[in-house]
């Protein structure tokens, strides 16, 4: 097999401390190099430090080193894998940035309380707006340096940055999750079996489909799960899902309810973040801002200063605690990056759930939306397997936040504060317009050294029925 280069993108995550061991292990790509990159260079040598003992480890011939700069990263590279928080460089990961704070804070004083804030409402759009600059932009530079690179994205919110990838570049951006994953195990778990003896089939956009096929040992089981899950108490984290899998007759997948939850208007309709269901009260912004005063002012020079000497001290303890793994992860269990990789490195026909356009999956949703599917992987990347129609139910609800993805995505590449209106209208989270309008001032006013492409300034300011174009 050829010797390749891998890019891996935002490589302070700690999210690369398990891609460098899967990567380590996995035989197909042994004696390749994996070029680190990351806005906070000492974050990416630290990496570097972890993939250097991991490949001595495993005697894989691996050569790792941290990038100065996107360029040299991506010069010449067969993958790029990207997970990036869009709160700019960080320490501590993208919840509790001020960024991400803001993005939870705001609305919360307009009536809507988020929870994880990554996908979905308002905090999931201004994700998405701040990110897509940053994703374009890496392509841009992959188009220059690597066309016929593969990029593997782990970031969210996933639906919204590859389908403004797959919009905007000819990059062949392909989403990684790990929610199908999940919700398999517990599914597994009760019917007290192995992940792997069950054939599955789903529908839905990241963080957010139902099983539509249910099987072991070649038997349906689906009436069998149905009545065993609606039989028994569901432990927190499921109740919702619990509820309306019994009502849409589908079990829904993801395996916590604090993502589901934010593709319904139920955070909205809650008077006090102490009155939030299914046992989420308080749950906001990890507890890192009071509510009614607003997001913590920034800290001085100095404070950032003695907190990246903390953060940097703490990052290189925990990478320290990190051991090589003894197998590759399982792409039933988990994403299986390095596998992944290594399949269409090779060829191998593999499959997997990945996120993808649908072209034809789900024969009565758009071509165009990004989906969660089944997927086969050969030496192109991989093609989604068709399922055909969604449920009428499942289609309504899918066709509203595919229109809602497609708005944020079309207002973070053009700056467009009315599209950007319109989503968050759009959304299951909507308050009345007048109090939208001003809400979306203050999230891009929060952000606005992280949003170039939105004019600054008051005169930027919208009125209902004024277009920002």
């Amino acid at each position: 097999m050829p010797r390749l280069k891998i890019a891996l993108l935002g490589a302070g995550s700690s999210y690369f401390a398990g891609v460098l061991g899967d990567l380590a292990i996995t035989s197909g790509l042994a004696g390749s190099e994996i070029a680190l990159y990351d806005l906070d260079l000492d974050k990416s040598r630290l990496m570097a430090g972890l993939g250097d003992r991991f490949a001595a480890q495993a005697g894989s011939g691996l050569c790792v080193r941290a990038c100065e700069c996107l360029a040299d990263a991506v010069d010449g590279a067969s993958f790029a894998i990207s997970s990036i928080g869009g709160s700019g460089a960080s320490l501590g990961g993208v919840h509790g940035t001020p960024a991400h704070s803001a993005d939870m804070i705001i609305p919360a004083r307009y009536g809507i309380f988020q929870i994880v804030g990554d996908t979905g409402g308002p905090a999931g759009m201004m994700m998405g707006l701040r990110s897509i600059p940053v994703y374009l932009s890496i392509c841009r530079e992959m188009e220059r340096r690597c066309p016929d690179a593969i990029l593997l994205n782990h970031s969210n919110p996933m639906a919204i940055l590859c389908r403004a990838m797959r919009k905007y570049t000819p990059i062949n951006a392909i989403g990684v999750c790990h929610g199908v994953q999940g919700g398999t195990q517990r599914l597994a778990e009760l019917m007290s079996v192995a992940p792997e003896e069950l054939e599955v089939q789903w529908i839905g956009t990241n963080h957010y489909y139902w099983f539509t096929r249910i099987r072991l040992h070649g038997r349906d089981i689906y009436a069998e799960v149905m009545q065993k899950a609606a039989a028994r108490t569901p432990p927190h984290g499921e109740v919702m899902s619990e509820l309306l899998s019994q009502i849409y007759g589908y079990r829904l997948t993801y395996h916590d309810d604090a993502h589901e939850i934010e593709f319904y208007p139920f955070l909205a309709q809650v008077r006090d973040v102490t009155e939030m269901p299914y046992g989420y009260n308080g749950a906001i912004a990890q507890g890192d801002a009071d509510l009614h005063e607003g997001p913590r002012s920034s800290p001085s020079h100095a404070e950032k200063e003695a907190l990246r000497e903390k953060q940097i001290t703490q990052f290189a303890e925990e990478l320290d605690t990190r051991r090589l793994p003894k197998r590759a992860q399982s792409a039933v269990r988990s994403e299986g990056i390095a596998s992944l990789v290594e399949a269409i490195a090779t060829g191998r026909r593999e499959i997997r759930p990945l996120n993808l356009p649908n072209d034809g999956v789900v024969s009565n949703l758009p071509a165009h939306a990004i989906l969660e599917v089944e997927a086969v992987t050969d030496s192109c990347g991989a093609r989604g397997i068709q399922v055909g129609e969604a449920p009428l139910a499942l289609m309504g609800l899918l066709q509203k936040r595919i229109a809602w993805q497609e708005m944020v995505v079309d207002a973070g590449v053009k700056g467009d504060r009315q599209l950007a209106l319109q989503a968050l209208m759009l959304d299951e989270m909507a308050i009345p317009p007048e109090k939208a309008i001003t809400m979306l001032d203050e999230l891009i006013a929060a952000s606005q050294d992280l949003l170039p492409q939105f004019a600054p300034g008051p005169e930027a300011r919208l009125a209902p029925g004024v277009a920002s174009r």
